[in-house]
């Protein structure tokens, strides 16, 4: 559920969604640390660029996720946000498991490794 300003903040293009997770209460979807900026032309009616939001499914939908989140290790997060030819704005969401610490060590070897070569190459 989105407020007017936020909608004008986001056909310019206005979001950050890196930081941003969903979560379940009282049986609805919500989102946080979504990022909006400030629409700069609005007035003191202007919105809170993080504040928390509703996300609008359907209740078939949320049941699903929300035993999908029961199990251990998943969480909602978001894709992108984008606005279909109709001028409604979307979310697109998947579920994730997070890495395992075993994981996380193999990603930085990698990772350091691809560094070093690429320090050599130039």
């Amino acid at each position: 559920m989105l407020q007017g300003t936020e909608v004008k903040s986001l056909r310019a293009g206005e979001a950050n969604v890196s930081d941003a997770y969903c979560f379940f209460k009282k049986g609805e979807l919500f989102i946080r640390n979504l990022y909006i900026k400030e629409y700069k032309h609005g007035s003191d009616a202007n919105h809170d660029p993080k504040r928390e939001r509703k996300l609008l499914l359907r209740r078939r939908e949320l049941k699903k996720l929300e035993k999908k989140i029961k199990e251990k290790g998943l969480t909602i997060v978001p894709v992108k946000v984008f606005m279909t030819d109709r001028g409604l704005v979307k979310l697109e969401i998947a579920l994730a498991r997070g890495k395992n610490t075993y994981d996380k060590r193999d990603s930085l070897k990698k990772k350091d490794q691809r560094r070093d070569l690429d320090r050599l190459m130039k």
